[in-house]
């Protein structure tokens, strides 16, 4: 999927309130066991990643990785994200689709 439409999927899941984001609402989120898909920014922290796709593992949400810290978040409406949950199994897959 190209970045434009990745971030026109994120925009859109954001503005259904379908999207969660900030490190201690994605870590709650998976935790709970409501995700569908976690984004994780390219140039997001090693250590961050490492964290994000163990629990991601752990709750059996599948990961991809897109755009940058400073996209990702661009294209929520907010400042800079390392990682942005997608609750809705209808955005997950537009986001999927390659």
């Amino acid at each position: 999927m190209g970045n434009n439409k990745a971030a026109f999927a994120l925009g859109l899941a954001q503005k259904a309130g379908k999207a969660v984001s900030g490190d201690f609402a994605v870590r709650g989120a998976l935790k709970s066991g409501t995700v569908e898909l976690l984004v994780l920014a390219q140039d997001a922290a090693p250590n961050s990643k490492k964290d994000l796709y163990y629990l991601a593992e752990q709750a059996g949400v599948p990961v991809l990785e897109l755009l940058s810290r400073a996209e990702l978040g661009g294209a929520i409406g907010k400042a800079q994200r390392a990682a942005v949950a997608i609750t809705d199994s209808n955005f997950a897959g537009m986001l999927m689709k390659k």
